[in-house]
C-alpha cells in the first residue's frame, strides 16, 4: 500500500509539472494570438494576457490526456533512471501491481475534471467570449430554455431579439415566432408575431406576421398592422445559429441533460451534446488508458538501451489513441456510429492494447 501511494504520489508530482509547463506555454501562445487578433488600440498586453488567461482552461483541458501521457513517461523514465523499478520488481511485485498507484490517480484526475475542471472551463469559456465580443463590438448570442429558442442579432438600428417556440433540426425555419426590436439606448421599438420564420441569406421571410409599433402616438394595438408575408434583415446565418447554441463544451457537464432535453423540446438536435456529455464521462477510463499506454513503453530498464526509441512509441501511441477519440467525436456528432461506441470505444482500445503489449513483453 505504501507502495502505492509513493508511485501515486511521484506521478501526482509529474503531472503538475508537466501541466505547468503546458500552462506557461499555452498561455504565452494565446496572448500572441489575441494581440494578432485584436486592433492594437482596443487590446493592449494586460487585456491579451487577461483573454489568454481566460481562454487557456479550454485548451489545457482538451490536452489532458496527451499530458497525461507525458507524466507517465517522466514517471517511469525517472524510475527506471533510479532503479526504484528494478527494485520493485525484484521484490516479486508484478507490473500490473505496480500500475495500480497511477492508474487509480489518473481515473481520479478524470473525474476531478469533470466534477470541477469542466464547470470551470464552461464559465472562462463563456467570459472570453464576452470579453471578446465586447473589444470586437459584434457578435450575435442565443439560448435555449423553457420557453423556446431566444436569439439575439444586431440590426442598424440597435438590437433584435428573438423567441420562437419551436425549430427545425438545421435551424433556418422557427414556428411560433416574436421579434423584439430595441434601439441604441435600449428602448423597445416594436414587436412582431408570426407563425414562420424562415432564414434566408441576407433576411428572415415571417408568415402571417403581426406588428406592434412602440414609439407612436396611437395606441399599439390599434396602430397594429397585419402582415402576410414579412422581411426583416438579417447577417445571421445557419452556421452562426447552430453553432451559438451548439458548442457543449461551454455548458457544464451537470447542466448537460436538461439542456439537451430543451434542445429537443425546442426541435433541434441534440446528437453533438449526447456526443459530448459521454465523452465526458468516458474520460476516466481515458485517462487510465494514457497511463498503461505511457508505462508499457517505458517500465523497462534504461540499460535495455533504445529509450528514445520507446518514448517516440508511447507518444506517437497516446496521439493514436487522442487522434481516434476525436475522429470517433465526429463520427459520433454525423451520427455515422452510436453515441456510445463514438465515446467509449477509443479509451477502451487503447486500454486492450496496452495491456495486450505489456502481457506480450512480461510474459511473452
Amino acid at each position: 500500500m505504501k507502495l502505492d501511494l509513493y508511485f501515486a504520489r511521484r506521478f501526482t508530482s509529474s503531472f503538475l509539472i508537466v501541466f505547468s509547463v503546458f500552462f506557461g506555454i499555452v498561455v504565452l501562445i494565446d496572448m500572441v494570438e489575441q494581440l494578432r487578433r485584436f486592433d492594437s488600440d482596443a487590446v493592449g498586453l494586460l487585456e491579451a494576457a487577461q483573454l489568454a488567461l481566460l481562454n487557456s482552461p479550454g485548451t489545457l483541458y482538451r490536452m489532458l490526456p496527451l499530458l497525461i501521457v507525458l507524466a507517465t513517461i517522466s514517471l517511469f523514465l525517472g524510475l527506471a533512471r533510479t532503479s526504484e523499478m528494478v527494485v520493485t520488481r525484484a521484490s516479486g511485485r508484478s507490473a500490473f501491481r505496480s500500475l495500480f498507484g497511477p492508474i487509480l490517480t489518473a481515473a481520479l484526475f478524470g473525474v476531478f475534471g469533470i466534477a470541477v475542471l469542466n464547470p470551470i472551463v464552461a464559465a472562462t469559456g463563456k467570459q472570453f467570449e464576452v470579453v471578446a465580443t465586447r473589444y470586437s463590438g459584434e457578435g450575435s448570442v442565443s439560448s435555449v430554455s423553457d420557453q423556446g429558442l431566444w436569439l439575439r442579432q444586431a440590426s442598424f438600428a440597435g438590437q433584435i431579439v428573438i423567441r420562437a417556440g419551436g425549430a427545425n433540426l438545421d435551424g433556418t425555419k422557427f414556428f411560433d415566432v416574436t421579434f423584439y426590436g430595441f434601439d441604441n439606448e435600449g428602448a423597445a421599438q416594436y414587436r412582431i408575431e408570426a407563425q414562420e420564420a424562415v432564414l434566408n441569406p441576407g433576411a428572415w421571410q415571417l408568415s402571417q406576421a403581426k406588428r406592434w409599433t412602440f414609439n407612436a402616438p396611437i395606441n399599439p394595438e390599434s396602430g397594429s398592422v397585419q402582415h402576410e408575408r414579412l422581411r426583416i434583415p438579417s447577417d445571421l446565418t445557419q452556421d452562426q445559429i447552430r453553432d451559438s447554441f451548439g458548442t457543449p463544451s461551454a455548458i457544464p457537464v451537470w447542466e448537460l441533460p436538461r439542456f439537451i432535453r430543451q434542445l429537443d423540446r425546442a426541435g433541434f438536435s441534440a446528437l453533438q451534446h449526447r456526443v459530448w456529455l459521454q465523452m465526458e464521462l468516458a474520460n476516466p477510463v481515458l485517462f487510465a488508458a494514457m497511463v498503461l499506454i505511457g508505462a508499457v513503453f517505458t517500465m523497462r530498464h534504461t540499460r535495455f538501451g533504445k529509450t528514445g526509441l520507446m518514448v517516440l512509441f508511447a507518444v506517437l501511441m497516446g496521439f493514436s489513441i487522442y487522434f481516434l477519440r476525436n475522429f470517433a467525436q465526429v463520427l459520433g456528432e454525423n451520427g455515422q456510429i452510436p453515441v456510445i461506441v463514438a465515446a467509449w470505444a477509443p479509451p477502451l482500445a487503447g486500454i486492450f492494447m496496452s495491456v495486450g503489449l505489456l502481457l506480450h513483453t512480461e510474459d511473452g
